[in-house]
């Protein structure tokens, strides 16, 4: 079931190093899900009222009133809401050629993806003029919405530098931060032909030297991260889409759709086919329950 939503677009985009997409504010439905799935921008959210769950890269996060969860290009996350008490949200969709780093700077990342102990009420102003900013429209409009992500940023940021979010800057050294890189660049990259050594040069190190401190950041291999994130891929468009099981395999990076579905049957016991038809079963039977 839909959440029930309000949402101001932007008209015109800046291609900067930070703009925002849209902004918005949800009450969502007891139990009302999202994922898992995988945005080309960047969204992050602040909790008003309610609880619930965000899990991403295997891990699940707590989020209720006075938290913020940050969703980045490319990452496979899912969230849902509390079935007693669902979330109120605000929410800001973005993107930019420097957003990621200015993230960084913060302290947020994929790595730290949930940001406790600012002051929602101040973060929460800021969201809401950057909705009514949107609605003005026009290019005006872009610029005062970003002025306002700018200064809740910066909200973040002093909760961030003084510790009281749990988050104490980027502290990651440079093994760490570029095996962050490789797994963005496996999960943007996974519909394609990859080729480990080919990412290993890419970043100056030996493949064996990669792949062991991939798996002790990751807890798994480079070529079982991809597997999985594959997978998973594949496992929300035969929930979501009409594709045929050649279509997903091509859109998850396997050519031979043979191939693709003995793969996916290990993965998750099923064949395609008939996980599809299961999936699609169980959303009907959820939907009707609400």
């Amino acid at each position: 079931m839909a959440e029930r939503a309000n949402i101001a677009i932007n008209e015109a985009p800046s291609r900067g190093e930070l703009t925002v997409l849209f902004s918005g504010q949800s009450n969502t439905e007891p139990g009302h899900r999202i994922g898992p799935t995988v945005h080309d921008y960047g969204i992050v959210h602040c909790v008003l009222s309610g609880k619930g769950k965000f899990a991403m890269r295997g891990q699940e996060f707590e989020v209720s009133a006075g938290d913020s969860f940050f969703i980045f290009p490319g990452e496979l996350v899912y969230y849902e809401a509390n079935e007693q008490h669902p979330w109120e949200y605000r929410w800001i969709g973005f993107r930019g050629n420097n957003a990621e780093q200015i993230l960084a700077n913060i302290g947020i990342g994929p790595h730290v993806p949930v940001l406790k102990g600012y002051r929602k009420h101040r973060v929460e102003a800021l969201f809401r003029n950057a909705m009514k900013a949107l609605h003005q429209g026009g290019e005006a409009s872009d610029i005062e919405a970003e002025g306002y992500f700018r200064v809740a940023l910066a909200e973040y940021a002093r909760v961030a530098s003084t510790g009281r979010g749990g988050s104490k800057g980027d502290m990651r050294t440079d093994i760490e931060r570029q095996v962050e890189q490789a797994a963005r660049w496996l999960t943007l990259q996974h519909d394609k032909a990859i080729s480990i050594d080919e990412l290993a040069h890419m970043l100056g190190y030996h493949r064996t030297y990669l792949s062991k401190m991939f798996r002790k950041q990751m807890g798994e291999s480079p070529m079982q991260f991809l597997l999985r994130i594959r997978m998973e891929r594949a496992r929300t468009l035969l929930m979501t889409t009409q594709l045929t099981i050649e279509q997903i395999a091509a859109s998850v990076g396997y050519e031979d759709a043979l191939y693709f579905s003995k793969l996916y049957k290990k993965w998750y016991t099923r064949a395609p086919t008939a996980h599809r038809i299961e999936l699609q079963s169980q959303q009907m039977t959820d939907c009707s329950y609400r």
